[in-house]
């Protein structure tokens, strides 16, 4: 279905800020604030009991939603070049021992399968680390035997993936650093990374200065396909797809880059078996209406470092269909945020490049950029959250 009229309009800062009731973009942006405490909490002591082992595996038993999807980005991003065995699991597996290290992740604290696998480790003697809220019957299972990281900055549920992603990164630094922390980011400079990108998302800035506002206004009257061209960026993909569902009730189709090159010729031949007598070339919206067909946008997210060899595989899509499907590549491309001159202080200045960094950083950046254009999305469509609601964020505006 081709997406409504938006409400309001991407580059009136004021009316989105005064529409984001919920705030949905606060939230949104606050990624680098849960890394952030994370790190906090990491420097107070949160993870001493894990000081000098060198377990067998990490075992990785997660609730739904953002916990298991950030397991899965993990296990995808670090699965091959890891120190030890990244294992995502439902349930503790009758072989884990005192050889193991338990991270039990999720967002309630009375959910039975994280509360037994809590109970399981530790009778079977594993560490476990709990990223839960300190409360209800998963405080008790744990009972002081486990290492907590719990929650310290509130957002919407949609929102939590970077958190539990800093989770991920903070355990295996603190019990495989010597292997595995030549992939693995510092959380307070992954926290500056993730900022840096939220100032540039946030609504003060214009569409075509601003990456996130830019992916929403892509995604208007398209179908929207999201692919991968590595395992994490899939894994990336069905996140933003989840997302745009949850946040903005848009639907988008997450795939491998290899099964959306497969069905081009058959997106093709739908939108002409759909409208035989439709040329892209001479309609004139303003003239004839809204296109007959539904053109199919296929947004390719990258985390690879070479930017020629990113674009070389997308190559195949370049003119398909006479319009009617169309791809971008969505790349982490970090740089400084240009200085907002309506603010005293702060002069305009011009983009600064910044280094890249690793995959685990890209992918980071992609996550919380996504989640800001579902936010955009969301209100410029004319959802948004009442203060009163229960599931709104209380954090302020942007």
């Amino acid at each position: 279905m081709i997406a409504d009229t938006p409400v309001l309009d991407l580059d009136d800062a004021a009316m989105l800020e005064a529409a984001d009731t919920g705030g949905a973009l606060r939230s949104a942006a606050s990624g680098g604030a849960q890394v952030r405490a994370t790190a906090a909490a990491v420097a107070e002591g949160a993870l001493a009991r894990l000081d000098g082992l060198r377990p067998r595996s990490l075992l990785l038993i997660s609730g739904p939603g953002r916990a298991a999807r950030a397991a899965a980005l993990l296990v995808a991003a670090l699965g091959d070049r890891a120190g030890l065995p990244l294992v995502q699991l439902t349930a503790v597996p009758s072989w884990a021992g005192p050889l193991d290290v338990v991270l039990v992740a999720g967002d309630d604290a009375g959910d039975p399968r994280l509360i037994d696998a809590v109970d399981r480790a530790l009778r079977r003697g594993a560490e476990v680390v709990v990223a839960a809220p300190d409360e209800g019957p998963l405080r008790a299972a744990a009972a002081g035997r486990a290492a907590l990281l719990a929650p310290r900055v509130p957002v919407l549920d949609d929102n939590r993936l970077l958190r539990y992603l800093g989770v991920g990164i903070a355990v295996l630094r603190a019990v495989d650093g010597a292997r595995s922390g030549a992939v693995l980011p510092e959380l307070a400079e992954l926290a500056d990374v993730l900022d840096t990108e939220a100032l540039r998302d946030g609504p003060q800035h214009e569409v075509f200065r601003n990456p996130a506002k830019n992916l929403a206004a892509r995604t208007q009257q398209r179908g929207v396909i999201l692919a991968g061209d590595t395992a994490a960026t899939t894994e990336l993909a069905v996140h933003a797809a989840e997302i745009f569902l949850q946040t903005a009730g848009r639907t988008a189709t997450a795939v491998e880059l290899a099964v959306a090159v497969a069905a081009l010729p058959r997106l093709v031949n739908a939108a002409a078996a759909a409208a035989p007598d439709y040329d892209p070339l001479f309609h004139d919206e303003q003239l004839d209406g809204p296109p007959p067909v539904e053109k199919q946008r296929i947004f390719v997210c990258s985390t690879d470092s070479d930017p020629v060899a990113a674009r070389r595989r997308i190559a195949v899509f370049g003119g398909a269909g006479g319009g009617t499907v169309d791809a971008d590549l969505v790349t982490a491309d970090l740089e400084a945020v240009p200085g907002d001159p309506s603010r005293a202080g702060s002069p305009a200045v011009e983009p600064v490049p910044a280094p890249i960094g690793g995959e685990l950083e890209r992918l980071a950046v992609l996550a919380l950029r996504w989640e800001m254009a579902a936010a955009y999305l969301r209100l410029i469509g004319g959802r948004t959250i009442a203060a009163s609601d229960p599931d709104s964020y209380d954090g302020g505006r942007y």
